[in-house]
């Protein structure tokens, strides 16, 4: 276990030479004292360190610095740590949007223009290797009480089928009594849908030609002009627009049914883009149909990405509007139609099935879209999946395919109440998607209630879990200075060495390539224990280095050259100077996680065949178990030491 002190410890270090040290500090102090003391040349020591791992911090330049609400490893060994404005209102407000690529090897970093706001977006890992970004924020959010001029959505009609119309930011809609809006966004009307139709007399003779035209509809932001009461509107009406003449004046119009003084909650974008590793830039592609904030992208087996819920360009959480994109075309298309809560976790199954483990990120009411199931995205049907205790303590979970991906297991760990509970569960469970009727059945508990776990899969087949809350967002000085490996089949957890600095809400963790384990971010909402002190974003990275990186170096299995894709028979061969060591291999999908949330990462068991100068691994040609993209392939020894990995394509 990690080194906590003995009363009989705690009395030998205030005695002798540590009086001189502790002369000027009270009792409580002098103990406090003496055991950080000890405790930092504890686990400073080898022997510690090749049992428990260790913890570092990571020196990054003031300019770097950036409030981590996305983090995704590419296939270039890179990490692409997206901030957007970083949950902060004067960065949003003065267009600041933030991303930085950290370059593990040599610790370098460097800035990358953001043409958008992504944060609290969505994101997947594509078949060549860019990662697809998509929503983020139109507006933050307004609360109650705030909120000075009435606000809603305007339904924008276009009775024009001859041509689509703009209406730019700024937009003024007047209703019948003369009160004023102003749309906040750009709004793009299509033109309406022209139909003939063609009847028949009796007789057999055609009647004349008949039109009928359909207007086409979108949605914009409105807020009034005047502050007050006044503005509130609660009855459908029909707006004027202003600056339109003629059939434009007679053709375009607003209908509004709910603009109030409400609490006004975040907005998205419709915005998607595609993050070319090699370019090392953002790259636009065709925008989703609906604005999406805390949306989920999942990525299906044939290497299409599937769009989930969020909030949409009114602020409203979307009813069940889900959208495909496809990376051949760069477009989307309508998904099935199915509810969740945002940044719902939904992960690919062998059969290509979608599973949702239940843990979500917040929006959205406590008594819909929340109970875990099995999704059949072509046929549209859900199935539930019982067995699951403090089943009202989704929110904040942490949830993952457990390794290897062949055994279709999934564990769900920790997760909170709905909204601002203080309630937090150390509840984990696991679920066999083999079995016939499947269930959750309780593992091993964690060590307390706990928010905002960050878990991680390793190439030596356990789970490294780290950080985390008690309570929302920190309160109370909550954070969870701890971390643990869980083992799938001793359905076990063992300690891990503790880091240094707390993670909460908007938290990462991610392997690296060289088997170390990066995290970053963490936004307390208060930074004193009495919740008086307003919280800092947590900007300061840490790296923990398992105990398998303690071994002896010199025995470590190391593989050297290989194929950048895996041949049409799922084969691979990397040259060794000692196969030997290696008895097995596996292949890890690379993280792309916000919030909790990582449905990318997934570790798949290889066939392994050896000869004297080098070892061949075998892919699995199953997509719904390895989806096409970029993976990492780690080799190991009998003592599960894995080796660097090596990236392979998987098309």
């Amino acid at each position: 276990m990690p080194f906590r002190p003995s009363k009989r410890t705690k009395k030998t270090l205030l005695g002798g030479g540590a009086v001189v040290v502790l002369a000027g500090l009270n009792a409580p102090a002098a103990v406090s004292f003496a055991t950080a003391q000890y405790h930092a040349y504890e686990i400073a020591q080898p022997e510690y360190m090749r049992q428990y791992g260790a913890w570092h911090g990571v020196d990054i330049p003031k300019e770097y610095r950036t409030n981590a609400i996305h983090a995704a490893l590419l296939h270039t060994g890179k990490v692409l740590i997206i901030a957007g404005s970083g949950n902060k209102q004067t960065h949003f407000d003065a267009g600041t949007f933030d991303t930085v690529l950290w370059n593990p090897k040599d610790n370098s970093f460097k800035k990358i223009p953001t043409p958008e706001d992504f944060f609290c977006g969505g994101h997947a890992q594509l078949p060549d290797g860019k990662l697809l970004v998509a929503g983020g924020t139109a507006r933050y959010e307004v609360l109650d009480g705030e909120v000075k001029r009435a606000g809603g959505g305007m339904r924008v009609k276009n009775e024009d089928p001859n041509k689509p119309v703009t209406l730019k930011k700024g937009t003024r809609f007047r209703s019948p009594s003369g009160v004023e809006y102003v749309s906040k966004f750009d709004v793009t009307v299509p033109r309406a849908k022209r139909e003939f139709e063609i009847s028949y007399y009796a007789s057999g003779q055609m009647k004349p030609w008949k039109t009928k035209t359909t207007a086409a509809e979108a949605r914009v932001f409105v807020e009034a002009v005047d502050e007050g009461p006044q503005s509130v509107a609660t009855d459908q009406a029909q707006y004027e627009v202003e600056g339109l003449t003629g059939k434009d004046a007679d053709n375009v119009y607003g209908l509004a049914e709910k603009i109030t003084l409400e609490k006004q909650d975040y907005q998205g974008i419709r915005a998607a883009y595609e993050f070319d590793p090699k370019a090392e830039k953002y790259i636009p592609v065709t925008p989703m149909k609906e604005a999406r904030w805390y949306p989920t992208l999942t990525t299906l087996q044939d290497g299409r990405v599937l769009a989930v819920s969020g909030l949409d360009d009114v602020g409203a959480i979307i009813q069940g509007d889900n959208e495909i994109y496809d990376p051949k075309s760069k477009k989307w298309s309508k998904g099935p139609f199915r509810y969740f809560p945002t940044y719902p976790s939904l992960f690919l199954t062998k059969g290509g099935k979608l599973f949702y483990s239940g843990a979500n990120a917040g929006y959205g009411p406590a008594d819909k879209g929340r109970e875990p199931g099995l999704w059949d995205v072509e046929k549209n049907t859900f199935t539930k999946i019982g067995g699951l205790s403090a089943a009202d303590q989704l929110e904040t979970a942490s949830s993952l395919l457990l390794p290897p991906a062949q055994d279709q297991r999934f564990m769900l760990l920790g997760g909170g109440g709905v909204g601002e509970s203080k309630k937090a569960t150390p509840r984990t469970a696991v679920v066999d998607l083999k079995q016939n009727n499947p269930a959750f059945t309780s593992g091993p508990e964690l060590p307390q209630g706990t928010r905002y776990l960050n878990s991680v899969l390793m190439p030596d087949d356990s789970v490294f879990t780290t950080g985390g809350s008690s309570d929302y967002r920190g309160r109370g000085g909550s954070n969870l200075l701890s971390a643990q490996f869980y083992d799938p089949k001793a359905n076990a957890f063992r300690e891990a060495a503790d880091p240094t600095i707390g993670r909460n809400y908007h938290s990462e963790a991610l392997l690296l390539p060289d088997g170390r384990v990066a995290t970053f971010g963490s936004d307390s909402l208060f930074g004193d224990r009495d919740n008086t002190k307003p919280g800092k974003f947590e900007q300061r990275m840490e790296i923990y280095t398992p105990p398998y990186l303690y071994r002896d170096k010199d025995k470590r299995p190391a593989l050297g050259d290989g194929p950048e894709a895996a041949a049409a028979d799922g084969r691979a061969t990397f040259k060794t100077d000692h196969p030997e060591r290696v008895v097995k291999a596996r292949l890890m999908r690379p993280s792309a996680v916000t919030h909790t949330t990582d449905v990318e990462q997934r570790s798949i068991e290889l066939g392994l065949t050896k000869d004297k100068s080098s070892v061949t691994i075998t892919v699995p040609k199953d997509h719904a178990l390895v989806p096409p993209g970029w993976y990492m392939v780690f080799v190991s020894d009998a003592e599960n030491t894995p080796s660097e990995a090596k990236w392979l394509r998987v098309d």
